[in-house]
């Protein structure tokens, strides 16, 4: 038999324990997300991944909110952010800080999230935009790079919290010992 651990079982961190924790050289940035359960929810998974931290942009809302809350599960004590007016500056901030500044959009010249190759610990910043208008062209034409998740079906995107976190597993994954 199989049985399904307790949560007790997981032997998660504490919150605590999680801020002290060395975090993955992740950063995200959230440009005009407009649904604040997106927020909430992009924050559970960067917490997940253990993401350095999500920089919200624009008209991005901001914990606490009730409804960032009722998604993210607490996920806005243990990760680390900021908000910046504009996601244009924090881009040019983390390229500054020798950050790859990488979007996540469909473009001519976009790669698979898979074929992305990481040197060691580079620093990585995920770019997710608007739910409508998607990653502003401004800040494509400043990205190192632009991964798109492969489509099959009718339908021309994925809700940005689902992409997020099929893009962020590719990353983390590269960030693991066994994949080094």
């Amino acid at each position: 038999m199989n049985r399904k651990l307790v949560n007790e079982a997981l032997k998660r961190p504490s919150i605590d324990a999680f801020k002290k924790q060395r975090k993955f050289p992740i950063k995200l940035i959230l440009d005009d997300i407009r649904s604040l359960s997106n927020v909430g929810s992009i924050f559970r998974t960067a917490d997940s991944f253990n993401v350095k931290e999500v920089l919200l942009c624009g008209i991005t809302g901001c914990p606490p909110h009730r409804e960032i809350q009722r998604t993210a599960l607490g996920a806005t004590e243990s990760v680390e952010w900021s908000y910046h007016d504009s996601a244009e500056d924090a881009v040019k901030l983390l390229k500054s800080q020798g950050y790859l500044i990488v979007s996540l959009e469909q473009c001519e010249k976009s790669i698979d999230p898979q074929t992305l190759q990481l040197k060691g610990d580079q620093k990585l910043c995920l770019v997710l935009g608007n739910e409508v208008s998607g990653v502003n062209q401004k800040i494509i034409d400043s990205s190192d790079t632009v991964i798109e998740i492969p489509q099959l079906g009718t339908k021309h995107s994925l809700n940005v919290t689902v992409a997020a976190g099929i893009a962020l597993w590719e990353i983390f994954k590269q960030y693991l010992p066994e994949n080094r």
